[in-house]
C-alpha cells in the first residue's frame, strides 16, 4: 500500500512538472511566433485614440472624463477596451468589454455600455529597415448590450482602412471609415457617421512618445446630418517598461499614457476630454 501511494505521488508530481513545462513551452512558442509576426511591421506604440494600424497583442483599459458644453461630467471606465491578441499571421482579434458610464446628472442613470469586437487584417507592411510602413483593414462590430441608454439601441459594424508611415523618429498613423447601423432607430437618429483619425508621434527617448492626434467625424443622416466635429488631442505615451528588461526576447511589459481631447469645431458633443490608458503587453 505504501509503495502504491509513493508511486502515485511520484506520478502526480511528474504530471504536474510536465504540464508546467508544456505550458511554458506553449507560451514560449506563442510568444516567439507573435514577435516574429510583429517584426515585419514598425514598432510604434498604439496612439491614445486612433486605432493602431499594425497588429498588436495587449490587455488594455482606458479611463475617459468628458466635459460637455452644459458643464456636465461623464466618466467612461474601460472605454470599450480589453484584450487584443494575434491568433495567426496576419490577423488581430479584439474582445472589448462594455464600459461603465458615470453621469453627474440625476436624471441620467449610470450603467454599462455596449460590448464590441474588432477584427483586423494586415495587408502590407515593412519594419524600420524595409520601408517603415503598414497598411491594414479592420472592422468594429458593436452589440447593443448597454442599459439605461448608455449604449446604442441597435447593433453596428464599422469598416475602416488604416495606413501608417514612418520618417525616422516620426510616424503618422491614420484610419478612415464609417459606422453602419443594422436597423432603426439608430439609422434615423445617428445615421452613418464617417470618422477620420490621424496621429503623429515622435520617438523622443527610449520610453517617451509624445503625440498629437486629430479626431474628426462627419455626420451623414440622423439628427446631426451635415455637421462636423473635430478634436485635437495632444498626449504622451510612456513605455514599454519590460517585466524582464535584462532579457531582449522578453515580451511582457507595461505602457501608460494620457492626453487631452480639445474641441476645435463649432459643433461638438463635449468641450474636452481627459484620456488615460494603461496597457499590459504580452
Amino acid at each position: 500500500m505504501k509503495l502504491r501511494s509513493t508511486f502515485l505521488l511520484l506520478l502526480l508530481v511528474s504530471a504536474s512538472v510536465f504540464a508546467q513545462d508544456s505550458s511554458q513551452n506553449f507560451y514560449a512558442r506563442y510568444s516567439a511566433r507573435t514577435s516574429a509576426i510583429q517584426s515585419k511591421q514598425p514598432s510604434w506604440p498604439p496612439p491614445l485614440v486612433t486605432t493602431y494600424t499594425g497588429l498588436f497583442q495587449v490587455a488594455r483599459t482606458d479611463i475617459v472624463h468628458q466635459i460637455t458644453p452644459t458643464r456636465t461630467d461623464t466618466w467612461n471606465i474601460g472605454n470599450s477596451k480589453c484584450v487584443s491578441f494575434i491568433p495567426f499571421n496576419p490577423v488581430e482579434i479584439d474582445v472589448n468589454l462594455p464600459p461603465y458610464i458615470f453621469h453627474n446628472v440625476p436624471t441620467v442613470k449610470d450603467g454599462w455600455g455596449d460590448m464590441s469586437f474588432l477584427g483586423k487584417v494586415r495587408l502590407l507592411s515593412g519594419n524600420e529597415q524595409h520601408g517603415h510602413y503598414v497598411i491594414s483593414v479592420f472592422a468594429l462590430a458593436t452589440v447593443p448590450t448597454g442599459n439605461y441608454k448608455n449604449g446604442s439601441a441597435n447593433a453596428s459594424i464599422a469598416p475602416n482602412l488604416a495606413v501608417g508611415k514612418g520618417f525616422g523618429k516620426f510616424d503618422i498613423q491614420t484610419t478612415a471609415g464609417t459606422t453602419l447601423y443594422t436597423s432603426k432607430p439608430a439609422t434615423t437618429t445617428t445615421g452613418n457617421p464617417v470618422a477620420w483619425n490621424a496621429a503623429t508621434q515622435y520617438h523622443l527617448s527610449k520610453y517617451l512618445w509624445p503625440e498629437v492626434e486629430s479626431n474628426a467625424t462627419w455626420f451623414k443622416g440622423g439628427t446631426n446630418h451635415g455637421k462636423m466635429q473635430e478634436f485635437i488631442t495632444p498626449g504622451l505615451i510612456a513605455g514599454k517598461f519590460k517585466l524582464h528588461p535584462e532579457d531582449p526576447k522578453s515580451r511582457p511589459g507595461l505602457t501608460v499614457g494620457a492626453g487631452m481631447q480639445i474641441a476645435t469645431s463649432q459643433f461638438h458633443s463635449y468641450n474636452h476630454s481627459l484620456v488615460m490608458t494603461a496597457r499590459w503587453i504580452f
